[in-house]
């Protein structure tokens, strides 16, 4: 019997990376379920106890950003795989603490904790991921699947607990897993197996930023914020839209959290689909595209209610994955490596930061009773933003032949 293969020193680290991204979308994603339960627990009105509840997450969102630059920051100064052996194991740790909490201000400073460990991913990972030049948005539409599962497997997770046990367990289990996960990460690294893949000639030559670069980071910039917002709101309120606004297919919490999960997982694999057609094809038509279908179908959604509801949220959302690969592929062909850790970090601190404002004005419209419809006609705004600061992107992308500009800062 022939001895099972073994992933190669390249493989196993990009799964490793691949694995952290789904690990931190999925924790950051488990109060947005476990929010209304949990405010139940604490004495709170079921009438508002989900809009009471959200402030408490906001926190987590702003450290997710606003840590970035500081988790960049080690990593270049330190070690990349060092980091990523913290994130893996700070976020289990400060999520199984959250899990103590016995009010919503003990809550919200556990969860404040789990987005300070949950920051180290983005900056550090996304920029391991893109290493070597090549195939780059390949790998970060995979990368992007991983994360989108993690943030599908958030409320399908977080609803089969809650069926059966408390919001308690639904932040310990996880926690474990990941802790073990890290330790596996430090066993790995210890083996002597991790290897960063090789430069191509292209990555090789891009050791200053490529001519063009501040019009593209401006728009990536307003790309970014706008983005951030929509993201922000629509992965946290569609797992309690759908209780709300579904009663003709299941008001169950674990059925809709299921078919939320559905949505999310589904509309992942526009990434892989995006990530693929970037390396082929010119990054800034394909931009507009995937940028003009947020507005007009986040607007749908807010005309629908059951089936109708899933449908729509489910387009929408494999439109507002789909950009997520290309942005980063784009930052990868303008930055050279040693300074996309601190680039990213800036990158996701603005969109993070900015999803966090986009809970305070979801918390803002559904306690004045605007409900779902009008919070989703906001996020339409929001997004047709994308579409005009996604024109501003230069037409030619990280062409072959410019010579790339040293800069010092």
């Amino acid at each position: 019997m022939s001895p099972a293969p073994q992933l190669d020193g390249k493989s196993a680290r990009l799964l490793f990376l691949n694995v952290g991204h789904f690990v931190d979308h999925l924790f950051m994603l488990i109060f947005a379920k476990a929010a209304f339960s949990a405010g139940l627990s604490f004495g709170l009105a079921q009438d508002g106890a989900y809009a009471e509840m959200i402030p408490y997450g906001v926190p987590s969102l702003v450290l997710f950003g606003a840590g970035a630059p500081i988790a960049a920051h080690l990593a270049d100064k330190w070690n990349r795989n060092g980091m990523i052996a913290v994130f893996f194991i700070g976020i289990g740790c400060a999520s199984i603490a959250t899990s103590f909490a016995t009010t919503p201000l003990e809550i919200g400073i556990g969860l404040a904790a789990l987005g300070l460990f949950a920051s180290i991913y983005h900056p550090v990972g996304i920029a391991m991921v893109v290493e070597g030049g090549g195939k780059v948005g390949r790998r970060l539409g995979a990368n992007g699947v991983w994360g989108n599962m993690g943030v599908a497997a958030a409320p399908l997770i977080t609803g089969l607990v809650l069926a059966d046990y408390d919001w308690r367990l639904a932040f310990v289990l996880p926690g474990i897993a990941s802790i073990l996960l890290g330790l596996g990460f430090i066993a790995f690294v210890r083996t002597g197996r991790m290897r960063s893949p090789e430069p191509t000639s292209r990555e090789k030559a891009l050791v200053g930023f490529r001519p063009g670069w501040k019009r593209a980071l401006l728009s990536l910039s307003l790309v970014t914020a706008a983005g951030g917002f929509v993201f922000g709101a629509m992965t946290f309120i569609i797992p309690r839209m759908f209780e709300v606004s579904m009663p003709n297919v299941s008001t169950d919490v674990a059925v809709t959290g299921a078919l939320a999960a559905f949505v999310y997982a589904a509309a992942a694999w526009a990434q892989l689909g995006v990530g693929r057609i970037i390396d082929r094809r010119r990054i800034k038509p394909v931009l507009l595209c995937v940028a003009l279908g947020q507005p007009l179908l986040i607007g749908v959604m807010s005309t629908q209610a059951d089936y109708g509801l899933l449908a729509a949220s489910l387009l929408a959302m494999a439109f507002i994955f789909g950009q997520i690969p290309i942005t980063d592929a784009v930052l990868s062909r303008y930055v050279p490596d040693v300074w996309r850790a601190k680039v990213l970090s800036i990158k996701f601190m603005l969109n993070l930061v900015i999803g966090a404002m986009a809970l305070i004005t979801a918390r803002a419209i559904l306690a004045d009773g605007g409900g779902f419809e009008t919070l989703m006609v906001v996020l339409a705004i929001a997004a047709a933003c994308v579409f005009a600061s996604a024109l501003l992107l230069p037409s030619r992308i990280g062409e072959e032949e410019a010579v790339p500009v040293p800069i010092t800062i």
